[in-house]
C-alpha cells in the first residue's frame, strides 16, 4: 500500500474527511467521560453551558480566545509558507516585554503609549523569528529546533529579568513587572468584565492576514513556496525574501497575544503570563485548516472547551484534564484528516 498525491481534491473529499475528524474527537471524548464515571451527553452540555451558558461565561470565552487566534494566525501564515514556526511561545513573550519596556520605563501618555506598545511587540516577536528563518535560508538549520528551543531560552530569559532589573520592588516576593499605567491599558469593551479590545484587535488581524493571502502578491508568494519551493524558485519567486516576510508576520502576530494580554488584561509581565498558548496555536492553526477565518472560529471552540472544562470539572467531578485530551485527539484526527484529503491510499 502507497499514498498517491490527488492533483485536485474534489469538494466531497476536502469536507469529509474533517468531518468525520470532528465525529470521531466528540466519540472518543465521550468514551473518556463514561471511563471518568460522568455521562458523556451531560459532559458535554456542562462544557457548552460553562463556556456560552451566561453573559459572563460568553465573554470569557472570548477573552480566552484572544491569544489563541493571535498565535493561531501566526502559526498558520508560517506553516502556509511550509516555515514551522515553532516558537510562538517566545514570540509572544518578546512581545509582552517589549510591552512592558514601553509602557513602563518611557512615561508615554496613554494614547501614545498603546500603539508604540503595540509596535513595539510586533517588532520584537518579528525579530525573534528572523534569527531562525536566516539560520535555515544561509546555513540550512532545521528551524522546528531552533524556534523550539528559543521558547525555553525565552522563558529563562524572562525569568533572569524578573527576578532581577525588571521585578516589581512592591511585588511582595512573587516575581512580576513593575505594572502598566491605567491610562495604558486596552479599554474593556464591556464594564465591569474583563474582555477588551485585544479581541478586536485580534479580528483585524484575521482580517489583514486573509485579505494578504487572498488579494496580494505577498499572499499569491507565500503559497508558492508552500507548495514547491523549488518551482517558485525556478518561476522566479525569491523564495528567501518571501520566507524572511512570513516570518516577519507571524513573529509579529504571536507576539501580539503577549501585548494584549499584559495590556489587556494582567497589566504586568509573569513568568505564567502564557497558558501555552503559543504551544495551543498550532492545534488552532491546525483545526482551522491554516485559513485566517477558521481560526477565529477554531481558537473560539479551543477557548470554549478550556472554559466550559472548568466549570464541567466542578458540576460533574470530571477532571479538567479531559479538554487537554480532547485537543489532542482533535489534532491527531485532523492531522489525519488533512493527509487522506491530500493524498489517496493505492495498494500494490
Amino acid at each position: 500500500m502507497r499514498l498517491e498525491p490527488i492533483a485536485a481534491p474534489s469538494h466531497a473529499r476536502t469536507l469529509v474527511p474533517p468531518a468525520i475528524a470532528i465525529a470521531a474527537t466528540i466519540a472518543v471524548a465521550g468514551l473518556l467521560a463514561a471511563l471518568a464515571g460522568a455521562n458523556p451527553l451531560q459532559t458535554f452540555g456542562l462544557i457548552v453551558k460553562g463556556a456560552f451558558g451566561s453573559k459572563f461565561a460568553a465573554l470569557e470565552t472570548l477573552n480566552r480566545a484572544t491569544p489563541l487566534v493571535f498565535t493561531g494566525l501566526a502559526v498558520a501564515v508560517a506553516f502556509r509558507a511550509r516555515l514551522w514556526n515553532i516558537g510562538a511561545e517566545a514570540q509572544l513573550y518578546a512581545g509582552a516585554l517589549m510591552t512592558v519596556l514601553i509602557g513602563t520605563q518611557l512615561g508615554l501618555p496613554g494614547p501614545l503609549a498603546i500603539p508604540l506598545m503595540a509596535l513595539g511587540a510586533v517588532m520584537a516577536g518579528a525579530l525573534v523569528l528572523l534569527g531562525p528563518v536566516l539560520l535555515k535560508t544561509r546555513l540550512g538549520v532545521d528551524e522546528v529546533v531552533t524556534t523550539l528551543l528559543l521558547n525555553f531560552v525565552m522563558a529563562l530569559f524572562i525569568s533572569y529579568l524578573l527576578e532581577g532589573p525588571l521585578k516589581d520592588p512592591m511585588g511582595m516576593g512573587w516575581p512580576k513587572s513593575p505594572s502598566l499605567p491605567r491610562d495604558a491599558r486596552l479599554p474593556r469593551i464591556v464594564d465591569g468584565l474583563r474582555l477588551h479590545w485585544g479581541f478586536g484587535l485580534a479580528l483585524i488581524c484575521a482580517a489583514g492576514v486573509w485579505l494578504i493571502q487572498t488579494r496580494t502578491t505577498l499572499g499569491y508568494e507565500i503559497r508558492a513556496v508552500g507548495a514547491n519551493p523549488q518551482a517558485a524558485r525556478f518561476a522566479g519567486i525569491p523564495v528567501t525574501r518571501v520566507l524572511v516576510k512570513t516570518a516577519l508576520l507571524s513573529g509579529g502576530l504571536a507576539a501580539l497575544a503577549g501585548f494584549s494580554e499584559v495590556a489587556g488584561l494582567k497589566g504586568n509581565l509573569t513568568t505564567d503570563l502564557s497558558a501555552s498558548f503559543g504551544y495551543t496555536g498550532i492545534v488552532v492553526a491546525m483545526l482551522a485548516l491554516l485559513h485566517p477565518m477558521g481560526v477565529v472560529i477554531s481558537a473560539l471552540f479551543v477557548a470554549g472547551i478550556f472554559v466550559g472544562a472548568d466549570s464541567m470539572s466542578r458540576a460533574a467531578q470530571v477532571p479538567t484534564y479531559i479538554a487537554d485530551l480532547l485537543l489532542a485527539c482533535a489534532l491527531l484526527f485532523m492531522v489525519l484528516a488533512i493527509l487522506l484529503t491530500r493524498f489517496r491510499v493505492v495498494r500494490g
